[in-house]
């Protein structure tokens, strides 16, 4: 059984441990999250040059959509001061500089009734980021950019949390997909025909868990969760911030959520960086990760 924690003050080590047992924290905007989101509404509606970007689906071709997606998107993500707002961000949540590390920023959209659910846009079947080789450490972050409402946020479906799922994972290499998958999404347009992990058998999927954050405040809760993206109902489009932590000792002694059902090859913890100093994890623990991985395949 999931619970969930509002506005928790327990201390990092123990929030993780809760975490990895399925529960899920949801805290307030903060003054540093409240910058994040302010940051991506500035880069955001520049791009959309004076339209109102939750609506703008309404009056743009879905290709001239889709193109200022693939041009905004990467300009946030890799923008330093996305960056920099997610480290305050994580200090104010009281979490240890020197041991967390963080993946970037992505700025995601789900657009409204079907206009766009391809590549640059992608609308995600039930997954869990661990079928797409993340470490059943990872901590996962969601935060809306604009007000968000149950019919355009995403769904957790906690039923699944320990219980396997049959999946395509197996058929998943993440140094392929960081060579292939990724850099063509902005390709699909009308229909995305990358091979990505997905359920492989019939699920309950109308059992879920919605939460529905002000703007700038966060949900936590474990990349072990099985979600998805919610069938978008409002009639606007729905912008949000996600990214990934691990602490490296989680890390080296292997403490994280269990594997009931994940084949996948690969690691994506060479994407993650210090939040002190931007360092990488250490390449022996990444290839450490990635051999036991192989093992339990062979």
């Amino acid at each position: 059984m999931s619970v969930i924690l509002a506005n928790s003050r327990i201390d990092d080590d123990l929030r993780r441990q809760m975490i990895f047992h399925g529960d899920v924290f949801l805290y307030s905007a903060t003054p540093a999250s409240t910058a994040l989101i302010g940051f991506a509404r500035e880069l955001i509606e520049e791009a959309f040059e004076g339209r109102d970007p939750q609506t703008a689906q309404h009056e743009m071709p879905v290709e001239e959509f889709a193109a200022l997606l693939a041009d905004l998107k990467p300009r946030f993500i890799h923008h330093p001061t996305s960056k920099k707002l997610i480290v305050t961000l994580m200090g104010e949540l009281g979490m240890a500089l020197d041991k967390t590390y963080f993946d970037v920023p992505r700025l995601r959209t789900s657009t409204a009734d079907h206009y766009l659910d391809s590549g640059i846009s992608y609308a995600y079947h039930a997954h869990r980021d661990c079928w797409y080789s993340a470490p059943f450490c990872q901590v996962n972050w969601w935060i809306p950019v604009y007000e968000v409402v149950p019919e355009n946020v995403f769904a957790l479906h906690p039923q699944y949390f320990d219980r396997p799922v049959r999946n395509g994972s197996g058929r998943y290499d993440y140094a392929e997909w960081t060579a292939v998958g990724r850099p063509t999404a902005a390709q699909h347009i009308h229909r995305d025909t990358r091979d990505q992990p997905k359920p492989e058998q019939p699920l309950d999927l109308e059992t879920d868990l919605r939460l529905v954050p002000e703007p700038g405040g966060m949900l936590l809760f474990s990349g072990a969760h099985l979600h998805s993206t919610v069938a978008n109902t409002s009639g606007r489009t729905r912008f949000s911030i996600d990214f990934r932590t691990v602490h490296i000792d989680d890390v080296t002694s292997r403490a994280a959520a269990p594997n009931v059902d994940a084949t996948c090859r690969g690691t994506t913890l060479r994407d993650f960086r210090r939040a002190d100093d931007l360092t990488r994890i250490p390449e022996e623990l990444a290839a450490q990760y990635e051999a036991e991985a192989l093992a339990k395949l062979t």
